[in-house]
């Protein structure tokens, strides 16, 4: 779409009379658009995975009996429905429509998940690898958002945020991984 707008470029008194100058300015919005469609597709993304975090944080609440691992499991899908909130927040401003499902590749790894449960049970090492796997996931799709340098400022600013606290929580999954592995 391209809008063509008028604007004054100049005034001149031409024998006594006031001359308006005008001048057209052509604005291309077919490239915001394009800018805004990138910039919806790659907060999509995260939000996807985002609900990957949550789908698989209610699944290990659901696994374990482990008192401490459940609170930190809440906190931590509690954390990626505050982030989904702010990105779905952001497309609808930017007029798109927000992803409601998760990545293919995060329900191929549940389906997974489901089967080594079913054949090896839900211990709790297997609980905290299938977590790392999945904080893995999260931390590669925020570092590929942001290592693209297609984000304009604002929401640059918002996702690395969200990647640092992602981070931390990441640091932690290891952290009990290491603790399991020394039982």
């Amino acid at each position: 779409m391209t809008i063509h707008s008028l604007f004054l470029f100049s005034k001149r008194w031409v024998y006594g009379i006031k001359i308006y100058i005008f001048s057209t300015d052509t604005i291309n919005i077919k490239k915001m658009e394009t800018m805004d469609s990138h910039t919806i597709a790659l907060l999509n993304d995260l939000i996807r995975i985002n609900n990957d975090r949550i789908e698989g944080y209610e699944r290990a609440v659901n696994d374990t009996d482990d008192p401490s691992f459940k609170s930190l499991f809440h906190a931590m899908a509690q954390e990626s429905r505050k982030f989904k909130n702010e990105l779905l927040t952001e497309v609808i401003k930017l007029g798109g429509t927000p992803e409601e499902g998760t990545t293919v590749s995060g329900k191929v790894f549940r389906a997974w998940m489901d089967f080594k449960s079913a054949m090896a049970g839900k211990d709790r090492k297997t609980i905290i690898s299938s977590c790392e796997f999945g904080e893995d996931a999260a931390m590669h799709t925020y570092n590929e958002v942001i290592a693209a340098g297609k984000l304009p400022a604002h929401f640059f600013k918002m996702v690395k945020e969200q990647q640092k606290s992602l981070s931390h929580s990441h640091d932690r999954i290891k952290l009990m991984r290491d603790t399991v592995k020394s039982f």
